[in-house]
């Protein structure tokens, strides 16, 4: 069996006006960006919503766990936007058992050329195909539990909220 994405939005999905300066969304990247990187493990890709994830609401959360319980598939990767996606994991590993789910996203578009969401996406493969069952969000080469992360506001970077072992992430 292959793995499910699930495809919320955020930046990774963000496209460029070049006449007003806003982002925005149309597609989702994820197909190109698996071309890219010359994915050979089957996927099943399905989009749940594209929105900014400042926009999420409990409803809509609720509508990712339902999704993740329905699905076939162990291994789930959720693209999503960075700034709650640690509060999505909270709810995911509080409604989902049994499966692997990482949460993965990107601080820059990916329609901007020099985004880490190519990077951060073959993480969250490596991840989901090798952590135990559990809730994680992958960001920047480095994985977290569901619970124990947030996004510093300060430095643009995911951190712990406090060390599960001396290494500090997986």
């Amino acid at each position: 069996m292959g793995i499910r994405i699930f495809i919320t939005g955020g930046t990774f999905d963000k496209e460029y006006n070049e006449l007003n300066g806003q982002l925005f969304f149309k597609d989702t990247h994820l197909p190109e960006m698996l071309e890219l990187g010359r994915n050979l493990v089957p996927v099943d890709i399905r989009t749940l919503m594209m929105i900014d994830s400042l926009e999420m609401t409990e409803i809509d959360r609720e509508l990712i766990a339902r999704h993740c319980l329905e699905a076939d598939e162990t291994q789930i990767i959720i693209t999503h936007g960075t700034d709650t996606m640690a509060e999505t994991a909270q709810v995911l590993a509080k409604m989902v058992a049994g499966k692997t789910i990482v949460i993965t996203g990107a601080m820059v578009p990916y329609k901007f050329g020099s985004s880490d969401g190519l990077f951060n996406l073959g993480s969250a493969f490596a991840f989901v195909q090798t952590l135990s069952p559990g809730v994680y969000v992958a960001m920047n080469g480095r994985c977290f539990e569901a619970g124990n992360v947030r996004k510093n506001k300060l430095t643009g970077e995911f951190e712990e909220l406090s060390p599960l072992s001396a290494g500090g992430g997986t």
